[in-house]
């Protein structure tokens, strides 16, 4: 399980419908909204 990096939701990898590849790495969402606020400011939800 991945664990959506703006809510903390854990979403499966296998089945999550929404995901995006930065930098390197993809991240999973539990929602389109979810996935909209990343792309907005990546930054601020990724783990350093």
């Amino acid at each position: 399980m991945a664990k959506d990096p703006v809510c903390g939701m854990e979403v499966d990898e296998k089945t999550a419908e929404y995901k995006l590849e930065h930098m390197g790495k993809t991240y999973y969402f539990c929602c389109q909204a979810c996935l909209e606020k990343f792309k907005e400011n990546p930054h601020k939800y990724m783990e350093m």
